[in-house]
């Protein structure tokens, strides 16, 4: 007897919505003929600024870079960003400066870009290069309340970076297998990771370079992913227990040492 429930997702599929129905709802124009990429990198492969859209392309290493904003009906430009020379795992734009974007790769860099124009092809020269980190960078996120301010994850180890000095201002104690998400509280106090070891941590940097609390999340060690729900310290964590069913869980950090609730999804298609 087969121990993996089946999806009732299974048989399920996207539509696409009718570009007449965003016409009519007054909505700016609709975005077509994007191909985007399949990377199995644990960071976000889509993610949108106050003023630009990124996503990973089928290209290694080439990110494609849409302005937010057009004119009604208007034609956007698809501009492409060629920032490294493997695979880009990560990207995250300045809650600061709209013009500023982070990425990282598989090529153990960090690169800062300043985006000014919308032509066809982005500058390929960044505005500045942290590392090499002697590894793949997997995931990186700006602070969300201190500017210039740039954690990311690579392999096992956590860096605090001061993006304008170039510098690190802290490593994190090393996590015991690959970090797979990061998460600041919205107050920027505190620092959550993800790690493939199937633990959540939670670091102050300012203080210490230990994890003030840690909790063995879900029962199974692949893809986790970290997001705090509100600033009085609540997180959801997502992953996948023992059965490969994908979970959700609720955690209230003062109490720390159990979820509050899980919600149980389906089996993994993978």
């Amino acid at each position: 007897m087969n121990r993996f429930r089946a999806s009732k997702f299974r048989h399920t599929e996207a539509k696409v919505a009718r570009k007449e129905f965003c016409f009519l709802l007054e909505l700016q124009a609709w975005i077509g003929g994007i191909r985007g990429g399949s990377s199995a990198a644990p960071g976000d492969h889509i993610k949108a600024g106050c003023r630009w859209i990124a996503f990973n392309t089928d290209s290694a290493g080439v990110l494609g870079i849409v302005p937010l904003e057009s004119p009604l009906r208007g034609q956007r430009t698809v501009s492409q960003l060629c920032c490294h020379s493997d695979v880009v795992t990560d990207f995250d734009f300045s809650p600061f400066d709209v013009e500023l974007l982070a990425t990282a790769s598989a090529d153990g860099l960090v690169k800062v870009w300043r985006l000014l124009d919308s032509g066809q092809d982005l500058s390929s020269s960044p505005h500045m290069t942290l590392g090499p980190e002697g590894g793949p960078v997997d995931v990186l996120l700006f602070h969300p309340t201190a500017e210039g301010v740039l954690a990311s994850g690579a392999q096992r180890a956590v860096k605090i970076w001061d993006v304008e000095q170039q510098r690190p201002l802290t490593e994190l104690e090393p996590h015991e297998d690959q970090v797979q998400s990061l998460a600041w509280k919205p107050d920027g106090s505190l620092l959550g990771t993800a790690c493939k070891d199937k633990k959540l941590r939670l670091f102050d940097p300012r203080a210490k370079q230990t994890a003030c609390q840690s909790v063995l999340a879900h029962a199974n060690g692949r893809d986790s992913r970290l997001l705090w729900v509100d600033s009085n310290g609540c997180l959801l964590s997502v992953g996948f227990s023992q059965l490969r069913e994908r979970e959700v869980r609720l955690w209230d950090t003062r109490q720390f040492s159990s979820s509050l609730a899980t919600v149980t999804l389906d089996p993994s298609p993978r």
